[in-house]
């Protein structure tokens, strides 16, 4: 299940964030998955819910957006909607077909809180 690796670096990524840009949690992590970056998007989401405890996401609101698979046909030079690398161009049923968008894992952006811990 490669998409618990991804989660560790993701949750990496955010706590090397959170020591850079002092902030002490999150409250919303918005990340992007696209239709062909090989995610499945409800492992992901198990993965991260698995093992933010502990950390500034431990509470955080995590949304995966899922944009769809894009491609510029070499045949008939356009750009296409595609469901899977093996689809043929709608416009042109032609093979030649570059992905061009729906490739990405990335974070999208945080809602972070920012206040000081409070002292007892």
């Amino acid at each position: 299940m490669h998409e618990l690796s991804l989660a560790g670096g993701i949750v990496q990524l955010v706590e090397d964030a959170a020591v850079r840009e002092r902030f002490r949690r999150v409250q919303v992590l918005r990340l992007e998955a696209g239709a062909l970056s090989g995610v499945e998007v409800r492992a992901l989401r198990f993965a991260l819910e698995s093992i933010v405890p502990g950390t500034c996401l431990a509470e955080a609101r995590i949304e995966i957006d899922e944009p769809p698979a894009q491609a510029w046909c070499l045949g008939c030079n356009q750009s296409v909607p595609i469901l899977s690398r093996l689809d043929p161009c709608p416009e042109c049923g032609g093979a030649r077909l570059q992905p061009t968008g729906g490739t990405e894992l990335r974070v999208v952006d945080l809602l972070v809180d920012d206040e000081p811990a409070t002292q007892p």
